[in-house]
């Protein structure tokens, strides 16, 4: 049986890499484009989320599933999207990434997103064991527990890791979330490496965010890591975005990647490092131990979290954690996530049609 899933979004590379299908059992939709005048392949902000898009297209589709996409969608919009899936007959699968929304300084509009959303899903998957404990405990909801799937590629992800000396701490302050302290941690490395001989920090931040003028500037952080790179603490490197490419070199030129999060749930860009054999330090916040191997720090309070990812990285230095994705385990692991989902729209799909029949 072919199911045609109205995937939000569609083109993001944890949902590309749901499906590794010969016989083409999913068929997802592409992406409507979010308006004229946008960049090919915009997905955001998502038109399927609106309920005059699903009584439109009601016959193109046998499943919405819900990823990413709904930050700026209000829970009253997101209700009149729940209630027009059900009145066309179309059930509502929810992946749950974010229990705190990582671009919302404050977490009160995404609690009332997903109040929505996981009242009026017929079935919850969510990455981790903890974090389906906890959508256990807010909303007495059972959630499936499937695993995030490889974010490298092949053949990058059996290419073996580049030969180097030394011992390099990266902490990225791309364009930087709600959630994200950069520079706290990155003045904490700098403590730390008259302890980690050899060892160096470097620092990749985004154009934007160290350009004044730009609505991203960061001046403190600006100011300050030139004045770190100018008395030869740091190695700062500014650029746009990378592509895939340039993005896999950079993490495999490093041996330690720092998340300096505050808060959050789960991370992509630890797929990433796990895949590439990186080691990833993350506070304990979220479920990030969870979901890969990883060396935990404390999120908070700034003593604890200073202590705390100052141990990390001594114990990343001494021991040199080798954890590194297999290929051909990731390769089984996208075959049974294939084969989940599948099973999953076809048994929420099943029970629709019960109740409307």
């Amino acid at each position: 049986m072919v199911l045609r899933v109205a995937s939000v979004p569609s083109a993001h590379v944890y949902v590309r890499h749901l499906s590794v299908d010969p016989d083409h059992r999913v068929i997802r939709l592409p992406d409507p484009s979010p308006g004229p005048g946008l960049p090919a392949g915009q997905w955001w902000p998502p038109r399927m989320l609106d309920a005059d898009w699903v009584r439109e297209h009601a016959d193109e589709f046998d499943v919405m599933h819900i990823h990413f996409g709904f930050d700026a969608v209000s829970p009253d919009e997101l209700t009149a999207l729940v209630r027009e899936l059900r009145a066309a007959g179309k059930p509502l699968v929810l992946t749950v990434h974010d229990l705190r929304n990582p671009h919302h300084s404050e977490p009160g509009l995404h609690e009332e997103q997903l109040a929505v959303l996981v009242a009026g899903a017929d079935a919850l998957i969510t990455l981790t064991p903890g974090a389906a404990q906890e959508i256990r405990r807010r909303w007495e909801r059972e959630a499936h527990v499937l695993p995030h799937p490889h974010v490298v590629e092949e053949p990058r992800l059996r290419r073996p890791r580049p030969r180097r000396s030394g011992f390099v701490i990266g902490v990225h302050a791309k364009s930087v979330r709600a959630s994200m302290d950069p520079l706290f941690d990155i003045d904490t490395v700098v403590e730390v490496l008259p302890d980690l001989p050899g060892a160096r920090l470097q620092v990749n931040a985004h154009t934007d965010v160290m350009t004044p003028g730009s609505p991203r500037y960061e001046r403190a952080l600006a100011e300050r890591l030139r004045g770190l790179a100018a008395a030869g603490e740091v190695d700062l490197h500014v650029h746009d975005y990378l592509s895939d490419a340039d993005l896999w070199d950079y993490l495999q030129g490093l041996d330690v990647s720092v998340l300096p999060y505050r808060f959050g749930t789960h991370s992509g860009w630890l797929e990433a490092c796990y895949d590439l054999g990186t080691v990833v330090a993350a506070p304990d916040c979220g479920f990030y131990a969870d979901q890969r191997p990883c060396l935990s720090f404390p999120a908070g309070p700034d003593d604890a979290r200073r202590e705390g990812l100052g141990q990390a990285l001594l114990t990343a230095y001494e021991q040199r954690p080798d954890w590194r994705a297999d290929p051909d385990q990731r390769a089984r692991e996208r075959a049974f996530l294939t084969q989940a989902h599948h099973e999953l729209y076809s048994r929420v799909l099943a029970g629709s049609v019960a109740c409307t029949s």
